[in-house]
């Protein structure tokens, strides 16, 4: 027994070395290829995965799902910290559109292309739509660190995929829910399990994100100002875990959590000192966690189904790329009048729609789960991941620049100043 728990804890001692060294490697190799990051560590698993057999951690393992909750977890905690609510004042009507009925509309746009195209069942092919659904600020926000973007459409884009990261696993775990009979819903009770799930998310983080912020930097009562990078990991986790406990969304708990912590000006509660020490550690944080879901998300791809189903698959991409994209961001940007959108920006949106994290993170799930179909879902969003990222993150600088929404890098004022954060201009 002994000798067995040794060589497990060698093993996972072995994965986690490997993931990283891969991943820097790797990054380091996108970085000259000027390329995002996860597309590289997708490659990684493929090669060190499927052709060489060095990583065999399959996506249903108690390791594979602690880092895909974990993982998710805290990117998500940091998606929400990196949002400025003085930020969302001009946008936030489109950004609500586009993070719930945008999220909704693209989850019916890809379910009606998976039944047409692939013949999966309703369910199975909503709940293909909803994993996804939403946006990677994973992967947008290191792109914008490279890419300066006028700073309305940055951070309307931006908030977008922290808050719809949300919307989509919310979505997932209630179709879930109905998969595995744990759940009878109408669509009646389908919505009012969906607002239920996803206030009661906001609720239980905001709670927690406001007593950490409060113990961390309250003028009197601050006593943990010491451990301000500590209590945040402990926060984010935790607000995951309270959620779920209390049968409310997780993820909307820790987003919620992070956006609490990191507008915690706000509410007079000040941490400009443990700034910096707080935003290099959640950086290095979220890094890790990408190397670790990617890597292991491509060593599990399933290549004779990705072929069989290549056509079919490359369908429902191009309707969600081409057609689901441009109709959400129209139908959620045109209603906002206070916004004043321009075409040149509508159209910039209709590109930036970069799957990632939450996405990959959700299919590893499900497949852990041992839903139907669970392979063949998993292997379209690891085409999505993929395609998304290859051709639109890695383009965004040129259409940004074509469309005239690339910003100086030498100015100064609201626009000039230089930072990838939203809202911090």
């Amino acid at each position: 027994m002994e000798n067995a728990l040794t060589q497990l804890i060698d093993y996972e001692l072995y994965l986690f070395i490997l993931v990283v060294v891969l991943g820097m490697l790797f990054g380091k190799l996108a970085g000259w290829l000027r390329l995002p990051d996860v597309a590289l560590f997708l490659i990684a698993g493929m090669i060190f995965g499927q052709a060489f057999h060095w990583i065999a951690e399959p996506s249903s393992s108690l390791t594979n799902q602690f880092i895909l909750v974990v993982g998710s977890t805290l990117i998500l905690f940091d998606g929400g910290r990196n949002i400025r609510l003085s930020g969302l004042k001009h946008v936030w009507i489109s950004v609500t559109l586009l993070s719930i009925p945008g999220v909704i509309l693209t989850c019916g746009a890809v379910a009606a292309a998976s039944h047409w195209f692939l013949g999966l069942p309703w369910l199975h092919a909503l709940l293909l739509g909803a994993i996804i659904s939403s946006t990677d600020p994973a992967t947008l926000i290191p792109v914008f660190k490279q890419v300066r973007i006028r700073t309305k459409v940055r951070e309307t884009v931006e908030s977008e995929s922290a808050f719809n990261d949300a919307t989509g696993s919310i979505l997932t775990f209630s179709l879930i829910a109905i998969l595995l009979g744990t759940e009878h819903v109408s669509a009646a009770s389908g919505a009012w399990q969906f607002v239920k799930t996803a206030l009661g998310g906001l609720a239980v983080g905001a709670i927690i994100g406001y007593a950490g912020a409060f113990l961390t930097a309250h003028v009197k009562i601050g006593f943990l100002r010491d451990y301000a990078t500590i209590l945040m990991l402990a926060a984010a986790l935790g607000s995951y875990l309270a959620g779920e406990h209390l049968g409310v969304s997780g993820f909307m708990a820790t987003f919620t959590a992070g956006l609490i912590w990191g507008n915690s000006d706000v509410f007079k509660l000040h941490m400009e000192d443990k700034k910096q020490e707080m935003t290099h550690f959640s950086e290095n944080v979220t890094v890790l966690m990408r190397m670790l879901i990617f890597i292991l998300l491509g060593s599990q791809v399933n290549f004779p189904l990705l072929l069989k189903y290549l056509w079919p698959s490359l369908g429902i991409i191009f309707v969600f790329m081409f057609i689901a994209r441009p109709l959400v961001v129209l139908l959620c940007t045109l209603p906002d009048r206070k916004a004043k959108w321009t075409w040149r920006e509508i159209v910039f949106m209709f590109w930036v729609r970069e799957t990632g994290v939450i996405p990959a993170a959700l299919s590893g799930m499900v497949a852990g789960l041992g839903i139907a179909h669970a392979d063949l879902i998993a292997s379209v969003t690891f085409m999505a991941v993929l395609i998304t990222i290859l051709f639109q993150a890695s383009t965004t600088a040129f259409v940004a620049r074509k469309l005239g929404l690339e910003e100086d890098s030498g100015g100064g004022g609201a626009h000039g100043v230089p930072s990838a954060k939203p809202g911090s201009h």
